[in-house]
């Protein structure tokens, strides 16, 4: 199935996996994209070495194109664009907005460059600084996101802009993969639906906790670091959300020490991040600090199986899944039910 999202990057089918933290390694990125998808590798939870090394056993387990997700607001964020250009990668993306000279290199190199945006506004601002594409994720989806459903959503920015719209939240078949072409986008990007599948490394366990989720087993809430932030109601959110403020920044304090070791940064370099993080956002210093202790609780749950400990970012749709496929089968599938499902239309 041809789009201008396929003829962009290069890949057989409008589909791409995003870029979640912990979860999208190598083995999900290069088997995503040997199925014909766009597979995009998760740079925040790694060091600047250990992505190289990254992209490097990728490109030794395809030669397909893929891509990198980037923080554009990181500290080190030009060293981990200096090396998805020296490495070939094909697609930088982005959680935030890069600035329009980051942009600017990143063509300049020969790199399609697509961020994730949550609003019609932040979608033409990226357009007009050169983005190549956006993701557009609506309220369904996983991690951080918005209160704009994605069927509202996602026609506004199709309207508003000139360049491809790839839609994400709450897309798990090939239903949604011809509802949204038909709404005008050229693809569709799925987390959850990509994490549940034999390819992941996510733990069994974990995995089936997604698979025995119901629709309302997924809320949103702000207590992990003061964002709205989709993932599956467990204990231990529920325990964040009763935790008083002294206890919630101790525990927040602990947990970014271990990031920090884990990452490399120095403390200098997380305030940095932290003070490019409250950039144009009423965020409190508290909030920053919680957000720094963010990336642990998602890896005790999604590298080490305690679920008792941390969380599990998760769209809607984690309700609705039920079975765990390798990618080939996942994408043969939903291009299968896609092409079904334009055959059976009415024709008038």
């Amino acid at each position: 199935m041809e789009t201008a999202f396929t003829r962009l990057v290069g890949v057989r089918h409008p589909l791409v996996q995003t870029g979640m933290g912990w979860v999208a390694g190598p083995r999900l990125v290069s088997a995503t994209a040997n199925a014909g998808a766009l597979g995009i590798l998760a740079s925040a939870t790694m060091t600047v070495d250990e992505l190289r090394a990254a992209v490097r056993e990728v490109k030794s387990r395809t030669g397909r194109p893929f891509g990198v997700n980037l923080r554009a607001d990181a500290g080190d964020a030009r060293e981990r664009v200096r090396i998805i250009v020296e490495e070939g990668v094909r697609v930088a993306s982005f959680a935030l907005a890069p600035s329009r000279a980051l942009i600017a290199e990143l063509k300049d190199a020969g790199v399609v460059v697509i961020p994730s945006i949550g609003a019609r506004r932040h979608a033409e601002k990226v357009a007009a600084w050169g983005a190549d594409a956006v993701v557009v994720q609506g309220g369904e989806g996983g991690g951080h996101t918005g209160e704009v459903a994605t069927t509202v959503l996602l026609p506004q920015v199709v309207d508003a802009v000139g360049i491809p719209v790839i839609a994400a939240g709450g897309f798990h078949d090939g239903r949604g993969l011809v509802a949204a072409l038909a709404y005008g986008a050229a693809g569709v990007a799925m987390g959850t639906r990509f994490l549940l599948t034999s390819d992941s490394t996510v733990p069994d366990a974990v995995k089936a906790k997604y698979l025995a989720a119901t629709v309302k087993d997924v809320t949103v809430t702000t207590a992990v670091d003061g964002l709205p932030h989709r993932m599956l109601r467990t204990e231990m959110v529920a325990a964040l959300e009763k935790a008083g403020r002294v206890r919630a920044l101790a525990q927040a304090v602990r947990r970014a020490a271990g990031f920090r070791r884990l990452s490399g940064l120095s403390w200098p370099a997380m305030v940095r991040d932290g003070l490019a993080m409250r950039h144009g956002k009423d965020l409190s210093w508290s909030q920053v600090l919680l957000a720094a202790n963010t990336p642990m609780l998602l890896k005790a749950s999604m590298v080490e199986g305690r679920t008792d400990l941390g969380v599990m970012a998760s769209g809607q749709v984690a309700g609705v899944i039920e079975d765990l496929p390798s990618c080939a089968e996942l994408v043969t599938r939903i291009m299968s039910e896609a092409a079904h499902v334009l055959r059976t239309l009415p024709s008038s």
